[in-house]
């Protein structure tokens, strides 16, 4: 994913949402991210409305972000970006 339209969604008030676990996040995360572990995902979707608002995504390599981003696709989101990894972060 290139880091300029990452960034640029970030810049533009986008949700930034890390995907794993509790534990991972504790450790270490983006700054401003919130923590919905993809397990949760489903039952967690009030939590990004509304479903214009644009969410980036990431996780430790990027299957769960992709995995995070199908399911938003198909719950109706319109606006959901997989940014990979943690490290592949703007400025991480």
């Amino acid at each position: 994913m290139a880091v300029n339209i990452v960034e640029e969604k970030i810049k533009a008030g986008a949700l930034v949402v890390d995907v794993r676990t509790v534990d991972e996040f504790m450790d270490e995360a983006y700054p401003g991210a919130i923590n919905i572990p993809v397990h949760e995902l489903m039952s967690r979707l009030s939590e990004l409305e509304p479903k214009t608002r644009p969410v980036v995504l990431y996780c430790a390599s990027g299957s769960r972000s992709a995995l995070a981003a199908k399911l938003l696709k198909n719950a109706g989101w319109t606006d959901v970006l997989n940014a990979g990894g943690l490290y592949d972060m703007p400025g991480f």
